[in-house]
């Protein structure tokens, strides 16, 4: 057996309408649509995956996303080419989003280029390309690098 994708993530949200404003123009850009909008639920769907924002149940008002703490580090999704990553961040920079890691090449996977932002929840996202077969491709490799700095290495060039 194989899976076919990940078929849907759901985030709870302390600022519901705020968070939805977000994705409402983000999912978009990303291939994803609306299919269904109550008070309670939105559900973005695409690219064989799918988003769902909900509020915070009332017994968990007190608590707060914390990136490093159990539960959700981070969820990138994978774009088609350089050129869809660094359109995702011209939209990014025009909605005013906080941007973690603008973006550059890492050391994960040969050609790996992605940036990394924050939803208004403060839950970390990440957009990346990896061409080809990525870490699959033969002779490649996983580079696994705990010091990475979450925004990125200083441009050498600059």
């Amino acid at each position: 057996m194989e899976i076919n994708g990940v078929a849907h993530v759901v985030f709870r949200a302390h600022r519901f309408k705020d968070c939805i404003s977000f994705y409402d123009r983000l999912m978009p850009e990303l291939g994803l649509q609306c299919v269904h909008r109550d008070d309670g639920f939105v559900y973005y769907v695409g690219g064989r995956t799918a988003l769902a924002i909900r509020p915070v149940l009332p017994e968990c008002s007190d608590q707060r996303h914390v990136e490093g703490g159990p539960g959700l580090d981070h969820l990138c999704w994978r774009v088609r080419s350089r050129e869809d990553v660094d359109a995702v961040y011209a939209v990014l920079t025009s909605m005013g989003a906080k941007i973690v890691r603008p973006p550059q090449e890492g050391p994960w996977a040969p050609g790996y280029y992605s940036l990394s932002f924050l939803d208004p929840e403060g839950i970390r996202l990440e957009v990346n390309y990896v061409p080809g077969e990525g870490v699959l491709a033969e002779d490649a490799s996983f580079s696994w690098d705990p010091q990475y700095p979450l925004e990125g290495r200083p441009d050498p060039a600059s």
